[in-house]
C-alpha cells in the first residue's frame, strides 16, 4: 500500500497511531478482562445535520478503506508505545500481530445520508474493531463536511463549472483530502498538483497578482503568458483597472482569448461590464471566470450573471461554515458472551443531554414516493421488509479483512449527482430547513 494515496507523506509507514491513546488503553484493559475477543457491532452515524442543512453526503470511504488497510503496528510504531509506556508487553505482542480481519459494511461513497443513517458498519472483534474509531471518523467527518459544502455549490452553479483552488487555506495533507471530496460534490477541477497526482483529478492554474506585479507593465505580463501558454489561457485582469486590462487583453490574445478572471469587487457588477466590453471587442468566445471568497449564496446570487466558471477556497475547505459532519463511532451490539457463535445483543448509552443512541446491528433502506423520489430513510433492527428489500443502501467494503469495492472516484462523483437528483426538489434550496426527508426506525429482532 502506497501511503501517498491516502495524502501521506511517502515516509509515513503506518495509520495505526492516527488514533487516539484510549483505544490503546481500551484494548490493553480489554485483553486482561478476556473481554477484546468478543464479536462487536460499531457504527457510523450522525444524532443530526449541520444546523440547516437537508441532506448530508457519503466522501471518504476510499480512504477508510485505505487506512484500514495500512493501519499496522510497525518496529517504530511499537518501539513508540513501549517507550512512552502506554501499554503493556501483553498488549504490545497483540498488536505487533495486529491486522484488520472483520467485515465493513457502508452506504456507497457520494450517498446521501440522513440524521440516525448507519453509514459504516464495522464488525470483528472489540479489539480489531475499536482501534479503528478515530482514523475512520477523522477521515469520514473531515471528507464529509466538505463534500456536503462542494454538492450545495455545485447545485447552486447549475450547468457552470467549479474549480477547487483552497490548498493555501488548509492544511497541506488536508488539501488534498479536500480537493478529492470537492469532486465528489460535484467540482470539476482543482489546483491542487497533489490531488490530481494521487487521484487522478483535472487540474489548471495560470497566473496570479504576483505575476503582473512582476513585469513593467500589464501589457508585458499578459504578451508574456500568452506567449507561454498560448490564446486559449485565462488572463487575470484587476490587478490594476479592469477596463483597461481587458482591453490590452484582447488586444494581444485576440478574440480566441480563453478566459478572463475576475478576483476582486462587486463580481454581478462588473461580470456584466466585462462581458459587454468582450463581445464589443470581439472576443465573445472568452469566458469569464470569478474567484474571490465565494460560496454557495454567493454563487447563487450571481446566477444571473454572466459568468461561465467559478473558483472557491476558503469556504470549500472549511465546509462552508461546518468543517466537520459531527458523526460517531458506537459499539452497537457484542456477543453475550465470549463464546463461539455466542448470539449478539443491542447495547447502547442511554445517558441524557442528547447523546442517546440505538442499539442493534441496522439495515437502512431509502423508501420512494409514487413518482420515484425519495421520502424516507427507514432504518431498522429487524428483517427487513419485503417492500424494502430492493432499496438497502448498505454495500460490502470489506469482507474477511480483504477490502472488496474499490471503485473510481467518476463513479463515486456520478453516483453523488444521481442520489441527489433523487431527493425531493427542495433539497437544494439553500434556505434552511429540516433534512429534506424523514429518518424512520422499525425496531425489531434481536440484532444478531
Amino acid at each position: 500500500m502506497n501511503t501517498a494515496d491516502l495524502g501521506l507523506p511517502v515516509d509515513v509507514p503506518s495509520t495505526a497511531l492516527f488514533t487516539d491513546q484510549y483505544e490503546l488503553t481500551m484494548l490493553r484493559a480489554a485483553l486482561k478482562a478476556g473481554t477484546a475477543g468478543r464479536r462487536s457491532v460499531f457504527e457510523v452515524f450522525t444524532r443530526r445535520l449541520p444546523d440547516g442543512r437537508r441532506y448530508g453526503v457519503v466522501a471518504g470511504t476510499g480512504r477508510v478503506l485505505d487506512a484500514v488497510e495500512n493501519f499496522r503496528f510497525d518496529a517504530d510504531v511499537l518501539r513508540f508505545l513501549r517507550e512512552k509506556d502506554i501499554v503493556d508487553e501483553e498488549t504490545l505482542d497483540w498488536l505487533a500481530q495486529y491486522r484488520f480481519g472483520g467485515d465493513i459494511w457502508g452506504y456507497p461513497e457520494g450517498e446521501v445520508y440522513f440524521p440516525g443513517s448507519p453509514i459504516m458498519r464495522v464488525e470483528g472483534t472489540f479489539g480489531e474493531c475499536v482501534l479503528l474509531e478515530t482514523v475512520i471518523l477523522s477521515i469520514l467527518n473531515h471528507d464529509s463536511a466538505i463534500a456536503a459544502a462542494a454538492s450545495r455549490m455545485s447545485s447552486a452553479a447549475g450547468e457552470r463549472p467549479l474549480i477547487e483552488m483552497g490548498a493555501r487555506r488548509t492544511h497541506e495533507l488536508a488539501a488534498v483530502a479536500a480537493a478529492r471530496s470537492a469532486y465528489v460534490g460535484g467540482f470539476a477541477t482543482t489546483s491542487d498538483l497533489a490531488a490530481g497526482f494521487r487521484y487522478n483529478i483535472p487540474t489548471v492554474g495560470t497566473s496570479a497578482h504576483a505575476f503582473t506585479l512582476l513585469h513593467d507593465n500589464e501589457r508585458d505580463a499578459f504578451r508574456a503568458q500568452v506567449d507561454s501558454l498560448g490564446r486559449d489561457t485565462t488572463l487575470l485582469v484587476d490587478t490594476y483597472d479592469v477596463a483597461e486590462a481587458v482591453r490590452t487583453a484582447v488586444e494581444i490574445a485576440g478574440p480566441e482569448l480563453g478566459a478572463v478572471r475576475i478576483d476582486s469587487g462587486d463580481l454581478l457588477l462588473v461580470a456584466h461590464r466585462v462581458r459587454q466590453q468582450l463581445d464589443e471587442l470581439g472576443a465573445t468566445g472568452t469566458r469569464i471566470v470569478v474567484t474571490s471568497d465565494l460560496d454557495e449564496y454567493a454563487i447563487a446570487s450571481l446566477a444571473a450573471a454572466p459568468v461561465d466558471a467559478y473558483g472557491v477556497g476558503t469556504q470549500l475547505v472549511t465546509g462552508s461554515g461546518h468543517p466537520t459532519a459531527s458523526m460517531v463511532y458506537k459499539l452497537v451490539a457484542r456477543a453475550e458472551s465470549g463464546a463461539d457463535g455466542a448470539p449478539l445483543v443491542p447495547v447502547a448509552k442511554k445517558s441524557t443531554g442528547g447523546k442517546t443512541s440505538i442499539g442493534g446491528r441496522k439495515w437502512a433502506a431509502r423508501r420512494l414516493d409514487a413518482e420515484g423520489y425519495a421520502e424516507a430513510e427507514v432504518v431498522g433492527t429487524g428483517p427487513v421488509p419485503d417492500a424494502l428489500a430492493d432499496r438497502q443502501l448498505l454495500v460490502e467494503l470489506v469482507k474477511g479483512g480483504e477490502v472488496v469495492a474499490r471503485e473510481p472516484l467518476d463513479a463515486v462523483r456520478d453516483r453523488h449527482t444521481a442520489a441527489r437528483a433523487n431527493l425531493p426538489l427542495s433539497a437544494t434550496q439553500l434556505s434552511r430547513g429540516e433534512p429534506v426527508i424523514p429518518t424512520e426506525y422499525a425496531h425489531g429482532g434481536s440484532g444478531s
